[in-house]
């Protein structure tokens, strides 16, 4: 038997924001980074609240790869505030700090959580609608995947507006974090008809809009379709699941503090030419699965693993197109330094949860080799 569970009140395009004027709300907090509350986009929520005559507090200690540090705070401050209503305002570091933090907060005072409404100010992790919330530990260098149905926010307000003044740089990380979402929930052992539709439609608007979101973050039709994709890809991984290029880009993002949509961008390439098995002779049960991408997208040669080397170029080519370089080193990382870590990562990366949904099982050596491939030559 398969299940589709979708608990979250979505509401999208211009304007959106102003949805929080109609919710019923008392006291709420405003969970977001220092970037946030300066912007002033915080206090815009803040003004919003009190119109409709609601008390209001803002946390803005909110860091990138949020940490239990950041997270314990937090819930120090709802204990003492109370609210009814937790706003997320912010990237998948913010709504993964406020799940986290509300999913604690309600466990320790054994009290029912408070509303969560998340809004998504890029368009990348889907957080706004999935169950998931990765924290770090920035002394063990991990990240810790984090999984449980009640995180999962009441309401997700997707107004573009709000991603407006992303720079390149973001809107390409990000993006290419929604079109890996998308491709690992469509490979995934968990995958079924409904995860699949979402996962085709995020595909195909990515492919369409991230060039030209990058290219003029003022396109507002392309920021309104990627923040759409995002979240359509947040309701497909949820449902099926990540696969390996997630579990080696939280080892790879702990360990040398990157993006975590650059992380992914760099190791997807690598990561569908393992899954399906594009050096082995026979062939993986995956294949087929890449192949259906590839021709969704108007990719076909002669053979289907031919074809998937197809597809692997075109993910290239976007890569270059916005940006985004395919090996370690092009991210100032010393090669020496990143394979020292390799072993250490691959045994991160076995253990993360996401690994078990991925088509494919590696072995540790396999992980190894995976990651020696984001460098040229692969070996030392």
């Amino acid at each position: 038997m398969e299940q589709f569970i979708m608990n979250t009140r979505i509401y999208m395009g211009a304007g959106s924001l102003e949805k929080i004027r109609d919710l019923e709300i008392e006291r709420a907090y405003i969970i977001c980074d220092p970037f946030m509350k300066q912007s002033g986009k915080a206090d815009q929520i803040a003004a919003l609240l009190s119109e409709r005559g609601a008390c209001w507090e803002i946390f803005s200690e909110v860091v990138p790869d949020p940490t239990i540090g950041v997270v314990t705070k937090g819930i120090e401050g709802m204990c003492a505030f109370r609210p009814d209503t937790v706003i997320a305002l912010g990237g998948g570091s913010a709504i993964d700090t406020a799940k986290a933090v509300s999913h604690l907060y309600a466990a320790m005072d054994k009290e029912r959580r408070p509303r969560l409404v998340a809004v998504p100010t890029t368009s990348g992790t889907g957080s706004e609608v999935t169950s998931f919330a990765v924290i770090s530990d920035p002394e063990a260098k991990a990240k810790y995947p984090l999984r449980d149905a009640a995180m999962v926010p009441d309401v997700a307000l997707l107004d573009p507006e709000l991603t407006a003044t992303v720079p390149p740089h973001i809107t390409a990380d990000t993006g290419m974090d929604v079109l890996t979402h998308a491709f690992e929930a469509y490979v995934s052992t968990a995958a079924g008809d409904f995860t699949d539709a979402c996962a085709e439609k995020a595909i195909r608007m990515v492919w369409k809009y991230l060039e030209r979101a990058v290219a003029d973050g003022g396109d507002m039709e392309a920021r309104e379709r990627m923040h759409n994709a995002s979240c359509l890809a947040g309701v497909a991984f949820n449902g099926a699941s990540l696969g390996i290029c997630h579990s080696m880009a939280h080892a790879l993002g702990a360990r040398f503090h990157l993006a975590h949509g650059r992380s992914n961008a760099i190791l997807l390439p690598h990561v569908i030419a393992w899954n399906a098995g594009l050096e082995t002779a026979g062939e993986e049960a995956a294949l087929g699965r890449y192949v259906e991408i590839a021709n969704m997208l108007g990719i076909s040669a002669g053979t289907p693993k031919a074809t998937v080397h197809g597809l692997i170029r075109q993910i290239r080519n976007l890569m270059k197109r916005i940006g985004i370089p395919e090996q370690i080193t092009e991210l100032g990382i010393d090669r020496e330094e990143f394979f020292s870590a390799v072993e250490d990562m691959a045994e991160k990366a076995a253990a993360d949860a996401c690994t078990d949904t991925n088509p494919r099982r590696p072995e540790k050596a396999e992980f190894e080799d995976i990651y020696r491939r984001l460098c040229k030559g692969g070996t030392l």
